[in-house]
């Protein structure tokens, strides 16, 4: 979806798409791009926060997921800590049938590049990292894990989730011109095939009159590292079926996860956190 100056006309936004996507396919599951209420832009954070789940954005997350039936894997928004308000996070929500905040993730890494003749970028400046993996769960029988946009670099963590159960993956993302074009596919592909799960990932839609231009392109990957479907840069809605037998299919005919070796390596999650 585009993403403006004007909170208001953002969410407004997003729940017509929503509404459109439940109209046009009566999906269980419908997810939202990385920042999808503010620009994405570490001047635009702080003027744009908001606390979970009381804030605006977040109330009527809740309220479209139980108008409609069905999960909202609510994008990301800028949060702020209601215990510090200087503490601001880049946070994702998951929204049950019911209307429920049943998953709430901030972003674990963030992003900080500075490519030579590229994109300079430094969330640090203002954004504090989270520290918790987030998992939910459809009807107790499909298990998600969700990362935030650069999140997806680091294999450790989806490896966690992997290792936790989950089936797939969702990443509310907004890559860039630079490294859009170089990776987006590919760490999908590569984190799809390396733990034999989905993977999905969502952006905003391009704009180039912003300062930070999204690389867009939407995308379902499966088990296999194959493209499901993809969106092109402009704002669309995208539709994917899942099988949710395909991981178990896939994982029998290439079971690596059973010939890892973990008798000399593994990945395992600080319990300290």
């Amino acid at each position: 979806m585009k993403v403006g100056s004007d909170k208001l006309e953002n969410v407004e936004r997003a729940l017509s798409h929503i509404r459109q996507a439940v109209a046009d396919q009566k999906p269980t599951v419908v997810a939202l791009p990385e920042c999808f209420n503010s620009p994405y832009g570490t001047k635009y954070f702080a003027e744009y926060a908001e606390s979970i789940p009381g804030g605006y954005t977040t109330m009527q997350l809740s309220q479209i997921a139980k108008e409609l039936n069905i999960y909202v894997v609510g994008g990301t928004i800028p949060e702020r800590d209601p215990n510090d308000v200087k503490m601001l996070y880049n946070t994702c929500t998951v929204w049950s049938p019911c209307g429920e905040l049943i998953a709430k993730h901030r972003k674990m890494h963030l992003f900080d590049i500075d490519v030579k003749g590229g994109v300079r970028f430094k969330e640090s400046d203002v954004l504090t990292g989270g520290s918790e993996f987030t998992t939910f769960q459809l009807d107790n029988t499909f298990k998600i894990g969700v990362g935030i946009c650069y999140d997806i670099r680091f294999e450790e963590m989806a490896r966690i989730y992997r290792n936790n159960g989950c089936d797939m993956l969702i990443y509310p993302a907004a890559f860039n011109m630079t490294t859009g074009p170089l990776h987006w596919e590919l760490l999908q592909r590569a984190r799809a095939n390396d733990l034999q799960l989905y993977v999905a990932t969502i952006s905003p839609a391009r704009d180039p009159n912003f300062e930070y231009v999204a690389w867009g392109h939407s995308m379902v990957v499966d088990p296999w590292g194959k493209v499901v479907i993809t969106a092109k840069e402009s704002e669309e809605i995208i539709y994917a079926d899942i099988d949710m037998t395909l991981n178990e299919k896939v994982r029998a005919q290439i079971p690596v996860s059973k010939q890892r070796r973990i008798d000399l390596y593994e990945t395992l999650y600080d319990q300290r956190y």
